[in-house]
């Protein structure tokens, strides 16, 4: 299939395969009335694909309806995608359609579908299996004709396992699964959208367009792109509006990217994201209780010199501990701590074990940075790197004063 013209309607800049053989996928869907489930990490560039999808499907003439389900609080959320009846709770003065009725005979695009509560999504499993749902307040099912597609950043996968997304709805939203490329897995087109968002700046601002040395596009090459297409939109703006001088130096660059330490998803041995798609909040929070862990360590390693009065203590693992392992759940190993003894006496084995659990060690976090921030959730989710939705769920989870 050709996917150019697709590209040139829907602004699409790039020549990777991934990326084609995506928006090829899409563009073979969209005649069909199937479910499709977008994958990709934030800033990729996912929600042009349900525009494919609605744009060469039948319903092309019908509705679309965009909604940011991370976006709406939980105590509305219901009430903004199935309506309600008047007086259904306080403040709904009179009966609103939601947008599942709105959009009757077009498509919906339900972005960041991973955030939805399990109360929405029993009510969303329903409209996907029967094409009907019931007004907040109301007993009465009324029927839809809605094509659904979804997107999340977050490894669906694993929210099931974790009980944070149905089995059921998953298998239902992911008929057809789409995935939009990192752009790190797209590096052949970061030169050309640089040069692409050059130019945009350039007419916008008026100025000449933007210019890289070699170094410089090895550089902008090589970068791992933590936000991806949108990060890269940013910078090029950031160039054009503050730089002077038109040609950027690779020491101009580096000091307009974050350093590579800093919010960046952990590579494996080829180069891919360690153990998959994951999401990269999650990831983060396992990085920062794994340092603090190692802190703790250490001193308690000094707490017990102290007690030996000096004399240097032998640290054995119980069973082999590579510093480099994510690791989750029960039967991690603790710490056997060999005091010193003259060599006659029997020696004594004092275990002392921390908890590796990662449900502790976020609730300590989250505690942490509600302390640091004085209770204020939204610098505290800033802090963590997650949502503040993902935030206020944790903490009314774990009962987190």
């Amino acid at each position: 299939m050709n996917v150019q013209p697709i590209k040139q309607r829907f602004g699409i800049i790039g020549a990777s395969p991934l990326l084609d053989r995506a928006i090829e996928i899409a563009a073979q869907v969209a005649p069909t009335d199937l479910s499709v489930l977008v994958s990709g990490e934030s800033g990729s560039g996912k929600e042009v694909m349900p525009q494919i999808v609605h744009a060469f499907s039948a319903r092309k003439h019908g509705p679309y309806i965009a909604v940011n389900c991370g976006a709406i609080p939980e105590g509305t959320i219901d009430s903004e995608l199935f309506g309600h009846e008047k007086g259904s709770f306080t403040g709904a003065h009179e009966a609103r359609k939601g947008y599942f009725e709105v959009a009757n005979g077009g498509t919906i695009f339900l972005d960041e579908v991973g955030e939805l509560p399990l109360s929405t999504q029993v009510r969303l499993l329903r409209v996907l299996e029967s094409g009907e749902f019931i007004r907040v307040g109301s007993s009465k099912a009324q029927k839809t004709n809605v094509r659904v597609t979804a997107a999340t950043n977050v490894n669906m996968l694993q929210a099931v396992q974790r009980g944070k997304f149905r089995e059921d709805l998953y298998y239902r939203l992911n008929t057809v699964p789409i995935h939009v490329p990192a752009l790190r897995e797209r590096k052949e087109d970061i030169h050309l959208l640089f040069r692409w968002f050059a130019q945009e700046a350039a007419a916008r601002y008026k100025a000449p367009p933007l210019t890289l040395t070699e170094e410089a596009r090895q550089l902008l090459s090589n970068y791992r792109w933590p936000g991806n297409v949108r990060q890269l939109r940013n910078l090029t703006e950031q160039l054009s509006v503050i730089e002077k001088d038109r040609t950027v130096t690779v020491e101009t660059l580096r000091s307009y990217l974050p350093a590579e330490n800093m919010g960046l998803v952990p590579a494996g041995h080829n180069g891919e994201t360690a153990g998959g798609p994951e999401g990269i909040n999650e990831r983060e929070l396992i990085f920062k209780f794994l340092f603090d862990m190692k802190k703790d360590l250490n001193a308690l390693k000094d707490q017990v010199s102290a007690l030996t009065g000096g004399h240097p203590i032998a640290v054995q693992p119980v069973q082999p501990y590579p510093e480099n392992i994510l690791f989750a759940g029960a039967g991690n190993p603790g710490m056997s701590i060999r005091m010193p003894q003259e060599e006659e006496e029997e020696v004594d084995h004092t275990e002392v074990e921390e908890s590796l659990s990662l449900e502790e060690k976020e609730k300590e976090l989250i505690r942490k940075a509600l302390d640091k921030h004085r209770g204020k959730r939204k610098k505290a989710a800033q802090e963590l790197g997650i949502s503040e939705r993902t935030l206020y769920r944790k903490i009314k989870e774990w009962n987190i004063d």
